[in-house]
C-alpha cells in the first residue's frame, strides 16, 4: 500500500477509536496485526477507555513515508475509572501523543507510542516526584 493509503487506514482507526469501546477494539481485530504483542496493545486500549470512557482523539500533524506513518495527535479524556492504580477523580485530561507505526499487508504490524504521563498526572491532581537536588 501507499503512504497515502496507510495515512487513510489511520484517519478509519481514530475515527472508530471516537466512537467509544466497542468499536475501538473492533476496528483494531480489523486493523491491527502484531503478532504477539496485539494482546498486550488491545488490554492497554480497553484500561484506557475504562478510566477515559469519553476519550477522543484528534490528529494535529501527520507524516507518511514508505511503510510508516508517524502522527502527533491531541487524547482527551475524563478520568471516569482507576488508571494507573489511581481511583477516578472525574477531572478532564488533555495530552499529546507521538506515535509511529509500521505497515504491511494493509494492517499496522508495529506501533511506537510515546505521551507525557507527569502531565496527565499533574492534570489528575496527582502528586508529581521532584528529583532531587544535588548537593
Amino acid at each position: 500500500m501507499s503512504a497515502e493509503e496507510n495515512k487513510g487506514l489511520m484517519r478509519r482507526l481514530f475515527e472508530e477509536f471516537n466512537k467509544g469501546k466497542a468499536a475501538a477494539m473492533a476496528v483494531i481485530d480489523r486493523s491491527i496485526d502484531m503478532r504477539g504483542d496485539l494482546k498486550d496493545f488491545k488490554q492497554m486500549e480497553s484500561e484506557a477507555f475504562d478510566a477515559f470512557p469519553d476519550m477522543h482523539v484528534t490528529i494535529d500533524d501527520m507524516v507518511a513515508e514508505g511503510d510508516k506513518v508517524a502522527m502527533r495527535v491531541t487524547m482527551t479524556g475524563t478520568h471516569k475509572g482507576e488508571f494507573m492504580g489511581v481511583p477516578p477523580t472525574n477531572k478532564k485530561v488533555t495530552f499529546s501523543l507521538i506515535a509511529i507505526d509500521r505497515f504491511a499487508g494493509g494492517k499496522i504490524v508495529e506501533n511506537h507510542g510515546e505521551y507525557n504521563a507527569l502531565d496527565v498526572m499533574r492534570q489528575l491532581g496527582l502528586p508529581v516526584p521532584t528529583p532531587k537536588k544535588e548537593k
